[in-house]
């Protein structure tokens, strides 16, 4: 499964970058998520981890999250293993040409080469249900994001 959708914030990228990398904060800026656990403090790059746990297909979901790239305030790329499924969330912020606000785009993978045959299956049976779904769910975020990015960008 891969997913691309975009959205206008009417914020500067420092302003989208600041909301999206605080972590600490996601469960108050996302209406998604319902807890957030730093598992390695100190500050948004490679290497930082942490749980998230959300409310998917009507129950809660943990998992375990880390960052693998982030060239701020422009782009970061997030992954998350489960089952032998690597998911892959890749946000870039691009300013406006006139000066107006940013693009949030995010990009979402979910890669499932290594799970057993029968995960496979099961993806394969229910992948337009998790497909929609999980668009809903990036919708969603990217709502969020922009919202608090624009409150904080005044």
């Amino acid at each position: 499964m891969h997913l691309d959708l975009s959205r206008h914030v009417a914020a500067d990228p420092d302003a989208v970058w600041a909301v999206l990398t605080d972590i600490p904060s996601a469960h108050r800026t996302l209406s998604g998520v319902l807890a957030v656990e730093i598992l390695t403090p100190g500050p948004y790059q490679p290497g930082l981890r942490w749980r998230e746990t959300r409310k998917m297909f009507g129950m809660k979901a943990t998992e375990e999250m880390m960052v693998v790239a982030a060239e701020p305030p422009h782009s970061t790329a997030i992954v998350a293993e489960n089952g032998g499924t690597e998911y892959k969330t890749v946000f870039t912020v691009t300013p406006d040409a006139d000066g107006t606000g940013s693009t949030l785009r995010m990009r979402f993978g979910a890669h499932t080469a290594h799970a057993p045959a029968i995960s496979r299956v099961a993806m394969a049976v229910m992948g337009g249900l998790a497909e929609r779904s999980t668009r809903k769910t990036m919708e969603q975020d990217l709502a969020d994001i922009a919202a608090e990015a624009e409150r904080r960008a005044g």
